[in-house]
């Protein structure tokens, strides 16, 4: 049996699981306690103590990239990236661009919109300011797609899963595609497929779950990560005493230290 440690809500466990869903893999979903941190056994697992985390017989696999790979290795078929080397680098490119660059603004929006790092004037800087990002992101993606019918070519794979999580998730806090673009028209596509819709229903049932969120992280018990892009991203676009607040009462986290 295949296990994957995950969060619904997760971008990066999105694409693992469609990825899974597409080439048939059946898993099972585990949601490690990330938190009371208490999780001895996530941990041994992923060091990192960050969703997803594959485990499949003896093998533990984290990031989610590297278990992109280790899955198109392991079940090779169908295949999710493109024949030629040159689509394979292209789609890779864009996986590494909403990672790291769409992940932290949807990131930072959710800090502040479910998470309720600051309000009043600094919020609604933030929120204005990740709003002209994403459509800045957006802009860029949909001249990327250009006349494909999909990320990948002429057929669904490695780049749809990989920037469909980020669209969604932009989306979701009030900032979809403009309305008669390329990207826009994709994303109504790319919704349609029942890897997609399965991944996304589980995020709608797990939304109500955050309204306690905000109490939890005041508390300290749930401390969310700054650490790479979304840290810069909070800097960048004039978070900073969110940070400085974070770390004062201790609520959120950098890497943790390898012992």
């Amino acid at each position: 049996m295949v296990v994957l440690y995950e969060h619904p809500v997760s971008p990066y466990a999105q694409k693992v699981k469609i990825a899974l869903a597409e080439k048939g893999v059946t898993f099972e979903s585990r949601l490690p306690d990330l938190v009371g941190g208490s999780d001895a056994e996530f941990t041994a697992l992923n060091p990192r103590r960050e969703v997803p985390t594959l485990i499949d017989g003896d093998t533990a696999v984290f990031d989610s990239t590297i278990i992109l790979e280790y899955a198109e290795e392991r079940w090779p078929t169908p295949a999710l990236l493109p024949v030629r080397p040159a689509e394979r680098a292209r789609v890779r490119m864009l996986e590494e661009l909403c990672d790291t660059y769409y992940e932290a603004i949807n990131w930072g929006v959710f800090e502040i919109r479910f998470f309720k790092r600051t309000t009043g004037a600094l919020a609604d800087g933030l929120l204005e300011r990740a709003a002209r990002q994403v459509a800045g992101v957006n802009t860029y993606l949909d001249r990327q797609l250009g006349d494909r019918p999909w990320f990948n070519g002429a057929a669904f794979g490695w780049g749809d899963l990989s920037v469909v999580p980020h669209v969604y998730a932009a989306a979701l806090t009030g900032n979809p595609p403009a309305a008669g673009s390329r990207l826009a028209a994709w994303f109504e596509r790319v919704q349609q497929r029942p890897s997609v819709a399965e991944t996304f229903k589980a995020v709608t049932e797990a939304l109500p779950g955050f309204e306690m969120i905000p109490q939890l992280v005041a508390s300290g018990h749930f401390k969310r990560e700054y650490r790479d892009h979304r840290l810069e991203w909070m800097i960048r676009s004039g978070g900073e005493a969110i940070v400085r607040d974070g770390m004062a009462k201790g609520n959120i986290r950098f890497a943790t230290e390898l012992t």
